[in-house]
């Protein structure tokens, strides 16, 4: 038995020397595959960020997740805030399904789940005690409440005599399905006096706007989730690394983008008037203003097909699984304008904008046609002919090395009776029928029937040849596509 309990003692001391000690970083848990273990066992409830160190999104986030895990120390939290080096640490990446960066996981009792909520200090706190907490904290005193209303910029409290009323229970069901925002509770008397809150009252009390909001009519768990987002925001949101994922991942799917430049003064000009505007929408659509004068928000008016001339301008999207955009017969960014292009745009008066070049006068001259949205129905489904066409960007990687190859498949075919080799510059052209995910993309309109089929083979000459004659997958070119994958069409805004 003595030498059993050595040798249990002896195992026990090696697994420990196998661990590497875990330090600290601002806060933060540096984890490795030598601890990542040994933190999960060790702290029941770990967020954990898989980065690389030349990735901008986690540049951003980095001072934001610092903050995060400092305040979870002023709580009193358990919660441990921890990160991946996933270019050093590619085992752990590759185990936990890391395919872009950042990617948070939240860890309990070991067990991952992915991180849903957004990007600033605030918003992974509250995420963080929604997920290990009650959905509302308890309000005892107006000083609790006060203090509670204080520390956040948006706060939902709940003023309910019975805790155990049906509308309590939907007032809570919504709360613990709503990530952003902590919600609060309470059935004291000094509070209701306080805020003069009626019995089953609810109120989002925020820092900007009007102040505060009073829910009416009764109360739904999809009542008060729709309630907290027509409220949460800014009737005016400004667009910026801190309110993206507000605006593109919140309930609103409407947004009407008002492109203003600070530095020629549009903001003092036009906000009054967007302001007002925006009253009668509240709920429906989104007002966003989007300053044009930053660098990195030029992509931004390159998606829309605008040049900066176009400045102060206006779009509206609707996000669907397909983005739908919608431009103005003029940019009157009045009151009245702006509450009459949305209104049109409510009323289904308005048609999709789809962004087209100009027909070269050359279009069909070389072997490889080339295509804008204009031209593209007549040339495409033409029932005589099988088109075969190639969606790229001019800055695709991808696309530039097939560009050679493809310029040879349009030549071997350019005498043919029955097949066209075609191309278009799918971020300068869009299509109603035809949405591009990824560059390039290459499509088969099948002569006599229009069958659209999609090219998935390796992009070698005689592999194209061979898809364009019929032959079956066993018979083409079995040259690997590239590993590195296509790249995504559109990132988001």
């Amino acid at each position: 038995m003595k030498t059993l309990s050595t040798v249990l003692l002896l195992a026990s001391c090696l697994a420990l020397s196998f661990s590497e000690e875990i330090t600290k970083d601002e806060g933060v848990l540096v984890l490795t595959k030598g601890n990542f273990k040994t933190a999960l066992e060790e702290n029941e409830f770990v967020l954990v960020e898989f980065y690389a160190p030349w990735c901008g999104h986690c540049k951003a986030l980095a001072p934001e997740y610092v903050k995060a895990a400092a305040k979870l120390v002023e709580k009193g939290s358990a919660i441990k805030l921890a990160k991946v080096d996933a270019t050093e640490e590619t085992e752990l990446a590759e185990e936990h399904g890391v395919r872009g960066y950042p990617t948070l996981k939240f860890f309990r009792s070991g067990k991952p789940i992915d991180y849903g909520g957004g990007r600033q200090a605030d918003d992974i706190v509250n995420w963080l005690l929604k997920k290990t907490g009650p959905p509302a904290k308890a309000l005892a005193t107006v000083e609790d409440a006060k203090s509670f209303i204080d520390e956040h910029p948006v706060v939902v409290v709940g003023f309910f005599k019975d805790q155990s009323s049906p509308g309590a229970k939907q007032f809570l069901a919504a709360a613990s399905a709503t990530d952003d925002y902590p919600f609060g509770i309470t059935s004291e008397d000094a509070l209701f006096s306080e805020y003069e809150a009626k019995d089953e009252g609810i109120i989002l009390f925020k820092n900007f706007d009007e102040g505060k909001n009073v829910y009416e009519g009764e109360i739904t768990e999809d009542g008060v989730t729709q309630f907290v987002a027509a409220n949460s925001l800014p009737l005016v949101v400004d667009f910026n690394h801190e309110t993206a994922s507000k605006i593109f991942g919140g309930e609103i799917k409407s947004h009407l983008l008002i492109f203003l430049s600070k530095e020629a003064g549009h903001y003092d000009t036009h906000m009054e008037a967007a302001m007002a505007a925006a009253k009668g929408f509240k709920g429906q659509v989104l007002f966003v203003t989007i300053n044009t004068d930053e660098e990195d928000h030029s992509r931004i008016l390159e998606f829309f097909g605008m040049k900066k001339e176009e400045v102060p301008g206006l779009r509206i999207i609707k996000l669907e699984e397909d983005m739908a955009k919608y431009k103005p017969d003029t940019y009157d960014l009045s009151e009245s304008g702006l509450t009459s292009f949305v209104q049109s745009f409510l009323d289904g008066k308005l048609k999709q904008h789809l962004l087209s070049q100009d027909l070269p006068d050359d279009w069909d001259k070389e072997p490889v046609k080339v295509l804008v949205s204009s031209n593209f129905d007549e040339v495409v489904f033409d029932k005589s002919k099988d088109v075969l066409v190639e969606f790229y960007a001019p800055w695709c990687g991808h696309c530039k090395q097939l560009a050679p190859i493809y310029d040879q498949l349009g030549e071997k075919y350019k005498d043919h009776d029955s097949i066209v080799i075609s191309k278009m510059d799918a971020t300068a052209n869009e299509l109603e029928h035809t949405k591009i995910q990824s560059f390039p993309t290459l499509k088969l309109y099948k002569k006599e029937t229009n069958e659209v089929v999609d090219y998935n083979g390796a992009r070698t000459l005689d592999a194209l040849g061979d898809f364009l004659e019929g032959k079956s997958a066993d018979e083409q070119d079995d040259e690997e596509v590239d590993e590195e994958g296509d790249v995504p069409a559109k990132d988001e805004l």
